[in-house]
């Protein structure tokens, strides 16, 4: 009897969804950088991009040092109805960790950052409820809140800034081909960089 319990604990608390692309992002609210909790049930009908985030991780910092992820952001957001989320799913004491609201406001700062919010995910729960493993890591959720890709911000594996202008912008070509109601041809890449810190 104990353990049917306990199975049914387990059920009743994994959550149900298969992530991968074309398939409903789950729910969540998190506290941003400026104190306003966010939840992405009430931002239905926006598209949704999610990155997350490690400030400390050689991969990230290739992206926003060159201000490749910023003109990423930027392109993104041209659009008012598409808002862009880093989160930060690092556990307390390990690379990334950010402490307090304030720090989280002077890191969007300091990195020039153009997203709407840093959230912070201090229990890690977001990012496993979307199985994310890499920092950066990048979901585009569309207005339906369907998820139409995931993987890598672009298509080369490496913490090399001379590389970006090489490589294809995986999010730019995703959101441009959604912006004209085209299907996202390449929706599933495999993300790149440090593992997230849980």
């Amino acid at each position: 009897m104990k353990n049917l319990i306990s199975l049914l604990i387990l059920l009743t608390t994994t959550h149900l969804y298969a992530i991968s692309i074309n398939t409903k992002a789950p729910d969540f609210e998190l506290i941003s950088h400026t104190g306003k909790k966010i939840n992405t049930k009430e931002l239905r009908g926006k598209t949704i991009i999610l990155e997350w985030y490690n400030y400390g991780c050689p991969f990230v910092r290739k992206h926003y040092d060159s201000n490749n992820m910023q003109q990423t952001q930027k392109l993104a957001i041209k659009d008012s109805n598409t808002i862009w989320l880093s989160i930060v799913s690092s556990a307390k004491g390990k690379q990334g960790y950010l402490t307090t609201l304030e720090e989280a406001e002077k890191k969007h700062k300091e990195e020039k950052s153009l997203a709407h919010f840093i959230l912070l995910d201090k229990d890690g729960s977001v990012g496993r409820l979307y199985e994310a493993k890499r920092t950066p890591e990048i979901f585009i959720i569309n207005k339906k809140g369907i998820i139409k890709y995931m993987g890598a911000i672009d298509s080369i594996p490496s913490a090399d800034k001379s590389d970006i202008k090489r490589a294809k912008n995986y999010v730019n070509q995703a959101l441009s081909q959604l912006s004209k109601g085209q299907k996202v041809s390449i929706g599933k890449t495999k993300a790149y960089g440090c593992s997230i810190k849980y």
